[in-house]
C-alpha cells in the first residue's frame, strides 16, 4: 500500500503535510484522526505513543511522526518535481533551517494560544496574559517572514519548498485566533499568504479538513481507517 498520512482536524499542523504530498505527485493515503475526541483510539499508539499528528506510515511498515521529519522526507521524494535538494548542499541547509525556524521558534508562538484554547476556568488576568504573551510572539514572527519575503518570491528564494507548504498550514492560526490583519502590517507576508491560498494544493487541503472528499491531482487513493490499517500496523 503507498504511504498513509494521518492528520488531525481541526486545524492540525498536518494540513503542510497535506499540501506537500500534493504537490508531490505521487501516490497516497489519508486517515483522519479527530483530535478532539475525549479518547484517542489506542491502536493509534503504534503509530505514535505521543498521540499527536501528522504521522506517516511508510510502505515498509515504519511510522514517522514531527512535521519537520515528516516533511523532510517527502523533499527527498520529491526531487524530480523540484521540492527536493542534495542533502549536504547549500540548498538542503537552508531548508532545514526553514523548517526547523518554523517548526520550533514560530510553531511555538501560537502556545499560549492554544493554551488559552484548551484550558477551561482560566481567570480574566491570566487569559488576557496569555493572549498578550501570544500575540507579541506571533507578531514578531510574522515581523521576521514579512522582511524575508520582501526580496523573495517564496520563502527561500525563486521556487517553491515543503516550508511554504508548511507555512501554509500554521499562517492560518493567525485569523483563526483572531490576533490581527497580515494586510496591516505584514504587506510581504500578506501577498505570500493570498499566493499560498490561490494554490489548487491548498484548495484541496482545506476540503478534506472539511470532509468533502475531493480527488486533487489524482494521487489521492482515498481514506482508509485505523482498524483497516491494524494488519500492517502488526507486522
Amino acid at each position: 500500500m503507498e504511504p498513509v498520512l494521518f492528520y488531525g482536524v481541526p486545524h492540525g499542523c498536518s494540513f503542510g503535510s497535506l499540501v506537500a504530498l500534493e504537490w508531490l505527485g505521487q501516490p497516497y493515503r489519508l486517515c483522519r484522526i479527530e483530535m478532539l475526541e475525549q479518547l484517542w483510539d489506542p491502536l493509534y499508539a503504534k503509530v505514535n505513543p505521543l498521540f499527536l499528528t501528522p504521522a506517516l506510515l511508510l510502505e515498509d511498515g515504519e511510522a514517522l511522526t514531527e512535521s519537520q521529519a515528516i516533511l523532510q522526507h517527502l523533499a527527498a521524494r520529491g526531487r524530480a518535481a523540484g521540492l527536493g535538494v542534495v542533502q549536504g548542499s547549500r540548498e538542503f541547509d537552508r531548508l532545514s533551517e526553514m523548517l526547523a525556524y518554523l517548526n520550533t521558534d514560530f510553531f511555538a508562538a501560537f502556545g499560549p494560544l492554544w493554551t488559552l484554547y484548551e484550558k477551561q476556568g482560566l481567570g480574566g488576568v491570566q487569559q488576557e496574559l496569555l493572549r498578550q504573551l501570544g500575540r507579541e510572539a506571533v507578531e514578531q514572527g510574522c515581523a521576521h517572514l514579512d522582511g524575508l519575503l520582501a526580496e523573495r518570491e517564496w520563502l527561500l528564494g525563486e521556487r517553491r519548498s515543503l516550508a511554504d507548504a508548511y507555512l501554509a498550514g500554521l499562517i492560518r492560526w493567525v485569523r483563526y485566533h483572531r490576533l490581527f490583519d497580515l494586510e496591516e502590517g505584514y504587506p510581504h507576508l500578506a501577498r505570500h499568504v493570498r499566493k499560498l491560498q490561490d494554490d489548487p494544493a491548498v484548495h484541496f487541503a482545506e476540503a478534506i479538513e472539511r470532509g468533502d472528499w475531493p480527488t486533487g491531482r489524482g494521487h489521492f487513493k482515498g481514506h482508509v481507517t485505523l482498524q483497516e490499517l491494524e494488519p500492517r500496523l502488526a507486522a
